[in-house]
């Protein structure tokens, strides 16, 4: 893959205690939303602050617009809209003071999109800053980012004190940024919100990069895993001479004591097959599934636990 908008390489910032991130290296290209998976304190926020040249890295360089946020922050953030992990307010009596603020410093001068902005994340920005929930300063720092409508969006943990429903909102407006040719680079420790709008996600662990997967290769290139009952054994065993991956279920599908199932997982193209194979038995059930976002993060970990 050439060389991303964001460019991430060998990057390396050592806190002692193995703590920070090691050797790491990422192409986030022109256009993607880019997940960034893991725990807490996995490394995340280190990398991300590197992007926003907070920190100087020990070895290894962050590009950003073949830019180097560290020597030329500038002229990076031009381009860039940052939602930070912890939030810090300035000195300000109301976020309708801070949006104002904000649109000086960014030179927004319409201000249709912030209203828009407000209006959908429900925000009253007339509220006191200092005072506010964190929820309604996470809305806050949602819209300051967004309104400067900026190619590329780095955002650290933004769903964090959201409700299910804002987040869900939040995430539609991530869709409307890409639709708009943003750049996305979005960490989280929540995988639902990563598989639902990440192109490629990057897991990260212990600050060393895990694994770099295309979400879409997970959802339709994975083994599909079948769980097939039907009413007797004989139509079970039958299907068996059809679909050689198969095999009977020996303890059973159910209480009922004439139904049979068969498990077997087979490569996402051939779930065809293996549906047309049961044509003309009497089939009770059909479950589908797959490896998700979870799975795949957690057997990373179990396989470094066994190692």
């Amino acid at each position: 893959m050439s060389e991303g908008l964001i460019s991430v390489r060998n990057l390396t910032k050592d806190y002692g205690e193995n703590r920070g991130v090691f050797d790491i290296s990422l192409d986030i290209q022109e256009g993607e939303v880019f997940g960034y998976l893991g725990t807490n304190g996995s490394g995340k926020t280190t990398t991300i602050r590197h992007m926003m040249g907070f920190l100087k890295p020990d070895s290894g360089e962050v590009l950003v617009n073949g830019l180097n946020p560290w020597k030329q922050a500038p002229e990076v953030m031009k381009d860039v809209s940052y939602i930070p992990g912890e939030i810090a307010f300035p000195d300000l009596p109301t976020g309708t003071d801070f949006f104002k603020v904000q649109a000086q410093f960014l030179g927004v001068k319409d201000f249709t999109y912030m209203n828009h902005l407000i209006d959908l994340l429900g925000l009253d920005p007339s509220a006191n800053l200092k005072r506010m929930s964190k929820g309604m300063k996470q809305k806050t720092a949602i819209v300051a980012a967004l309104m400067g409508d900026k190619k590329i969006l780095i955002m650290d943990e933004p769903t964090t004190g959201l409700d299910p429903l804002m987040r869900e909102t939040f995430l539609e407006l991530v869709r409307e940024e890409k639709k708009k040719g943003r750049t996305i680079f979005m960490s989280s420790h929540i995988f639902e919100e990563i598989e639902d709008v990440c192109d490629r996600v990057a897991i990260i662990g212990n600050g060393k990069i895990k694994d770099v997967l295309s979400l879409y290769k997970l959802r339709h290139d994975t083994p599909r895993m079948f769980r097939i009952t039907f009413a007797s054994e004989a139509a079970a065993r039958e299907y068996v001479q059809r679909v050689p991956e198969a095999a009977v279920d020996e303890k059973g599908a159910s209480s009922r004591e004439n139904q049979a199932a068969v498990s077997f997982a087979v490569p996402a193209a051939e779930t065809d097959r293996v549906i047309k194979a049961t044509k003309g038995l009497p089939v009770i059930s059909v479950d589908e599934t797959h490896e998700d976002l979870e799975e795949y993060f957690m057997n990373i970990y179990r396989k470094e636990i066994r190692q």
